[in-house]
């Protein structure tokens, strides 16, 4: 007769994944076997702090403050929990399958290429802000424009699904 070996994962400790997140946010991921996950984790932190050291106006001081501390402590709950979700998994015996993909999955399709254009835009018109090659203030005069833009948006594409219903009928 022949048996059978079960292999089984080994399981996470909720209590070092929180202890680790508490020591360095994204840790706590990383222990759990999320890496990208914890590198994101990191570099939002790390963002959020460097974002205090630029003198930012008390406003902005005060919300990365409170967005620094709301992170850190969602982080924290977050490998607890999934620590006990691995732990759940390999009580129960589920394994997580290994699938090999060999080809590169087809795009999903979008729809349109609008709002790719739109933060296109955006971030050409914040860059040049930056290099102070326009000014902030004038250009913030202007902002009615990019709602004038989405209102165009909204009704072009209400006309073009209109056409499509009755060419269908």
């Amino acid at each position: 007769m022949e048996e059978k070996i079960v292999v089984r994962r080994p399981q996470t400790s909720p209590a070092l994944a929180v202890i680790l997140a508490i020591i360095a946010p994204g840790t706590g991921a990383m222990y759990n076997r999320q890496l990208l996950k914890g590198l994101i984790y990191m570099i939002i932190i790390a963002g959020l702090i460097s974002t205090l050291t630029l003198s930012p106006p008390v406003f902005v001081i005060l919300l990365c403050s409170l967005l620094i501390f709301g992170f850190y402590i969602y982080q924290i709950f977050e490998a607890a929990q999934t620590a006990q979700a691995i732990n759940r998994k390999a009580l129960m015996g589920e394994e997580e399958e290994e699938v090999e993909v060999e080809e590169f999955p087809e795009a999903i399709k979008a729809g349109s290429i609008f709002w790719g254009i739109i933060l296109l835009l955006l971030g050409v018109f914040l860059l040049l802000a930056n290099f102070e090659v326009i000014s902030y203030s004038t250009a913030w005069q202007f902002w009615p424009v990019v709602v004038i833009v989405i209102g165009i948006k909204f009704i072009a594409d209400f006309v073009s699904k209109k056409r499509e219903e009755n060419r269908g009928e």
